[in-house]
C-alpha cells in the first residue's frame, strides 16, 4: 500500500470516528422531556428548546387499566375524578425535530411513577376559645372541602386552614361537622372524618348528638364524644341504656361512642335514658355540674301511618294505595315511614258502605274507626286492649306488615236504630247479612246514642246492676255478650216480643240472633246507636 493511500484511509477512519463521537455525544447530550410535579394538575411536562414536541401521552393505573387525561399547556389533566393516594405510571412519547432524528432517533420515551397528593386533617377534637371562629387544618393545602355532608365546593385558592362557618359562642361553643377535602380539584372526596370542637377548659367534656332533651330517630345512632380519650373518662365501663334496647355500643374512634338499636329500634312514643358510669361535664353548658344521665324522647309514629298500616292489614274498612312503590318491608323502612309516612290514596273495600260508617272517616286524625281497628288489633296480638297506641303496638304493626301478615275475616259494623220499631242491622263485607228487631233502653235508662267499639266480648256471663228503682238485678248464664258502652251491651235475651224498649240500656236479641251477631262482632267492632 502506498503512503498516499494509507494517509487517505487514514483519514476517513478518523472522519468516521469524530462523526460517531459527534452522533454519541448528539444522543447524551441533546435535551430531553421530563416530567415534573404540579400544583394543580396531575403532572407537568418539561419541554426544553429542540426537544421536540409531545406525540403521545399514556396514563395508566396500578392494575394497568387506562386513565383518560388531556394535555393542555404542558400539564396533564384528568378528564375523571381520581382518588387520593392512587399510583399512577406517566408515559410521554416526544417526538424528535426531523434535522436531527437522522442522527439521535425520531422520538423519546419518558415513564414515571407519581401518585395522587393526599390531605390528612391536624386535629379532630379541637378545643376553642369563646367567640372564636370554628377552623379545620390540614397537612397540606386544599382545593376541594365538603363540611357536613354539603356538595363539594372549590376554594379559590388551596388553603391550610378551612373555617366551619360556626363561632364558638352560646349553642355553637360544641359540636361536630363531617368533614371531607383533597388537595386537587380533579379528586375525587374521601369518606368523610368527624371533627369535634369543645369550649377550652382544663376538665373533660361530652358531647352527645343529638343534644340530650331532643328527639331521636327510633332507628337512630346514639353518638358520644369526648374531649379525652374515652378510656381515660370512662375507664373499662359502658353506658348503660333504660330501658334496655337491643343494640351494641362501638368505638368509632379513641374519643367516640356510638349506640344503634337492631331489630324494632328505640320504639316509637317511648323514651331513652343513657347512663354513663361516671360523671361527666356536658359541653356546651355553663356551670361545671356533672351529668350521668342523658335523656331523649322518640317520637310517636304518625296518625296518618297508622291509618295506612291497619288498612294495609286488614283491619279498616278501606284499602290503601302509595302514589309512589311500596315501603320496603324491612324494620328500619317501616320505622321511618311511622314517623314520615309516604303520600298515597284511601278507598272503601266493600260496596254499599253505610253512610253512617262512611261518616266516621277521617284522613290523618283520630276518628272512632281507627280506634275500634286498635283495639281489634290489640286484643288478636294478646296485648291490653285500651286503644292506647304506645311502643308495643308498633312493634307489632311493623312486624306483621313487615312479615306480611294480613287479616283475612272481613269487615263487620253494627248499626242500631233506636225509633220504633227497634232493630239491629248486620253489616258484613258490604253486605247486610242480618236484620233483626231489638229492644233498648226505657225512658229511665236510655241506650245511648253514638258509636262505641265492642271492648269485651264473651259467650255466657252474669250481667247485674242497678235497676231505675234502686233495686239490684243479677242474672246468669246470659247469652251472647258484647259489650259496647260501659254496661250496655249486645245479648240474647228472652222476651214476649222485641221492637220496643224494654232493657236498661242493652239491645236485647231473640236467642237466635243474638247467636248470629255475635261471631260478627270480636272485640273493636263499631256499635251505631241511632234514632
Amino acid at each position: 500500500m502506498t503512503v498516499r493511500r494509507r494517509v487517505w484511509l487514514t483519514t476517513v477512519v478518523a472522519f468516521v470516528a469524530v462523526c460517531g463521537a459527534l452522533a454519541v455525544a448528539a444522543l447524551v447530550a441533546w435535551p430531553t422531556p421530563r416530567l415534573a410535579a404540579s400544583p394543580d394538575a396531575l403532572a407537568r411536562i418539561a419541554l426544553p428548546g429542540f426537544a421536540g414536541r409531545v406525540s403521545a401521552v399514556e396514563v395508566r393505573s396500578a392494575t394497568g387499566a387506562p386513565v383518560a387525561v388531556r394535555l393542555r399547556n404542558a400539564q396533564l389533566w384528568p378528564t375523571e375524578p381520581l382518588a387520593a393516594g392512587e399510583r399512577l405510571t406517566v408515559g410521554v412519547t416526544v417526538r424528535r425535530p426531523g434535522w436531527i432524528a437522522w442522527l439521535i432517533g425520531h422520538t423519546a420515551k419518558r415513564s414515571v411513577s407519581i401518585e395522587t397528593p393526599q390531605v390528612h386533617l391536624l386535629g379532630r377534637w379541637l378545643q376553642v376559645q369563646p367567640g372564636a371562629p370554628v377552623t379545620v387544618a390540614f397537612d397540606t393545602p386544599v382545593a376541594l372541602v365538603s363540611l357536613g355532608g354539603s356538595p363539594a365546593r372549590r376554594l379559590g385558592a388551596p388553603r391550610t386552614v378551612v373555617p366551619v362557618g360556626v363561632i364558638a359562642r352560646g349553642a355553637d361553643r360544641a359540636g361536630s361537622v363531617e368533614v371531607a377535602a383533597a388537595a386537587r380539584s380533579w379528586e375525587s372526596l374521601p369518606p368523610p372524618a368527624r371533627v369535634s370542637w369543645f369550649p377550652a377548659l382544663p376538665y373533660p367534656q361530652l358531647l352527645a348528638e343529638p343534644t340530650p332533651g331532643t328527639s331521636l330517630a327510633p332507628a337512630g345512632q346514639l353518638t358520644l364524644t369526648f374531649s379525652s380519650a374515652a378510656a381515660d373518662v370512662l375507664g373499662t365501663a359502658l353506658p348503660r341504656l333504660t330501658p334496655a334496647v337491643p343494640g351494641r355500643w362501638r368505638r368509632l374512634d379513641a374519643h367516640t361512642l356510638a349506640f344503634r338499636p337492631s331489630g324494632y329500634g328505640f320504639g316509637l312514643g317511648g323514651d331513652v335514658r343513657v347512663v354513663l358510669p361516671v360523671g361527666v361535664h356536658l359541653a356546651g353548658h355553663t356551670g361545671v355540674a356533672l351529668t350521668r344521665t342523658l335523656r331523649w324522647t322518640v317520637p310517636q309514629g304518625s296518625m296518618l301511618r297508622l291509618q295506612q298500616l291497619l288498612a294495609q292489614l286488614g283491619y279498616l274498612p278501606l284499602a290503601w294505595q302509595p302514589t309512589a312503590g311500596p315501603v320496603s318491608t324491612t324494620v328500619s323502612a317501616e320505622l321511618a315511614a311511622a314517623v314520615s309516612p309516604p303520600p298515597g290514596r284511601f278507598t272503601w273495600r266493600y260496596p254499599n258502605t253505610p253512610g253512617e260508617l262512611r261518616g266516621l272517616w277521617s284522613v290523618g286524625r283520630p276518628n272512632d274507626i281507627v280506634r275500634g281497628a286498635v283495639m281489634m288489633f290489640e286484643d288478636t296480638h294478646a296485648l291490653a286492649v285500651d286503644g292506647f297506641v304506645g311502643p308495643m303496638v308498633w312493634r307489632a304493626l311493623i312486624g306483621d306488615a313487615v312479615a306480611g301478615r294480613r287479616r283475612t275475616t272481613g269487615y263487620s259494623y253494627v248499626f242500631v236504630h233506636r225509633n220504633v220499631p227497634q232493630s239491629l242491622n248486620l253489616w258484613h263485607n258490604g253486605h247486610v247479612i242480618l236484620s233483626s228487631p231489638g229492644n233498648t233502653g226505657v225512658p229511665a235508662a236510655p241506650t245511648q246514642l253514638g258509636t262505641f267499639p265492642v271492648f269485651e266480648h264473651i259467650p255466657v256471663g252474669t250481667m247485674s246492676g242497678t235497676n231505675p228503682d234502686g233495686s239490684h238485678y243479677n242474672d246468669p248464664g246470659i247469652r251472647y255478650i258484647s259489650y259496647f258502652n260501659g254496661g250496655d251491651a249486645i245479648h240474647a235475651f228472652n222476651r214476649a216480643s222485641f221492637g220496643t224498649p224494654q232493657s236498661l240500656g242493652c239491645v236485647e236479641l231473640p236467642l237466635a240472633a243474638a247467636a248470629k251477631v255475635w261471631p260478627y262482632t270480636p272485640i273493636g267492632t263499631l256499635v251505631t246507636i241511632e234514632n
